[in-house]
């Protein structure tokens, strides 16, 4: 007598065609998922109310419908609390804090590997949270380095030609500006960073690990 296997529901919304066929392809590949998708939250929303709930309800933060964490919570009530989680391709993990803070099952980038993304999946699907470690704990790029707070842009620029060995002729090249022009900026840089000459700078900015 052969026991009947239950496939787990997954429903993904998702404005990018290739996205959405993408992750299905992942599911229907690995086995045991059956997929439904759809394009934006309001579509979502009516395959909720008519379909659901789901096992598992992804959605694109950014997509027609998404009106940020709120959105979040009503889905949440359509699908009568069993997991949603939100995908994105361009979302920082601030927003990913605030999405598990707020309930989402998981939050997870579009760049994710298949074999880990089916991983977190099963992992949502099983009543757990999931965010990837390397997202989450990866270093704010609107954090300045206390060093660089010190320079202006230009300078900062002047500054890693210097530490990658080049000379103002060559650095002027680079930033299409006039060797003079280099070397005034030189000239403040290592005022800035209390440097003898634009060797001890580059060291300095190196130590730092400011490159």
């Amino acid at each position: 007598m052969s026991v009947k296997v239950t496939s787990m529901r997954i429903l993904i919304a998702d404005d990018h065609e290739l996205v959405r066929d993408t992750i299905s392809a992942f599911l229907e590949r690995e086995g045991g998922f059956e997929v439904t998708k759809t394009e934006d939250y309001f579509g979502a929303a009516e395959i909720i109310q008519k379909k659901g709930p789901f096992d598992l309800v992804l959605l694109d933060y950014s997509m027609p419908g998404m009106e940020g964490l709120e959105t979040l919570t009503k889905a949440r009530e359509l699908n009568r609390d069993k997991p949603v989680a939100l995908i994105s391709g361009a979302a920082d993990k601030h927003v990913a804090q605030d999405a598990l803070a707020a309930g989402a099952s998981g939050f997870l980038p579009k760049s994710m590997a298949a074999k880990s993304l089916i991983s977190a999946v099963r992992f949502m699907i099983m009543g757990e949270q999931y965010a990837p470690l390397d997202f989450m704990t990866a270093e704010d790029p609107n954090v300045s380095h206390p060093l660089k707070s010190k320079l202006s842009e230009r300078e900062f620029q002047v500054l890693e030609g210097l530490s990658k060995g080049q000379s103002n002729k060559e650095i002027a090249r680079d930033l299409e500006l006039q060797e003079v022009i280099i070397k005034l900026h030189v000239k403040t840089l290592c005022r800035k960073l209390k440097a003898k000459n634009r060797t001890q700078a580059a060291m300095i900015a190196k130590e730092e690990g400011l490159f």
